[in-house]
């Protein structure tokens, strides 16, 4: 399945979020994530919805929906070519510090605390891809504990 990124525009007003979300269970979408926030314009939110879909029709429907709504100004699918999309993760890690020390030869992160002799809190920024790329690398079983932002895209 193709990942997929929109983009709304819509009025910051109680409820809207609960909307939007509606509409998209009810097209039965599983949404990848779901990152809104302030715009530079006051009284109105940016959301980001991704989700995995093949079909253009099925997208092109979920995106006019939305924009029926009125509370929605503007709604469109961002292509990964002409736009920026990143991420970012906090993880709590069980492991060596000789190992983590190795890893950060491929993936630029910062260490926010180091608990104890193997247990580290970390901070790392990206693309979707290189986040996963570098807890694959890692390996599942030193994770603790993770949280991620969700995905934030901007066009070029």
């Amino acid at each position: 399945m193709r990942r997929r990124a929109i983009l709304a525009y819509l009025l910051d007003s109680p409820g809207v979020l609960q909307k939007v979300s509606m509409l998209i269970r009810k097209k039965m979408y599983n949404v990848d994530t779901l990152t809104v926030c302030k715009s530079r314009k006051p009284g109105i939110s940016r959301m980001t919805i991704t989700l995995r879909e093949d079909d253009e029709a099925r997208v092109r429907q979920v995106i006019h929906q939305l924009e029926k709504f009125t509370e929605v100004i503007s709604a469109k699918e961002l292509d990964t070519e002409h736009s920026y999309w990143r991420e970012a993760a906090i993880i709590k890690l069980e492991i060596d510090g000789a190992q983590l020390d190795a890893l950060r030869g491929d993936y630029n992160f910062e260490i926010l605390e180091h608990k104890n002799h193997d247990t580290h809190i970390i901070h790392i920024a990206g693309s979707t891809r290189r986040i996963d790329a570098f807890i694959a690398q890692l390996g599942e079983e030193h994770i603790v504990e993770i949280s991620r932002t969700g995905v934030a895209a901007l066009e070029k």
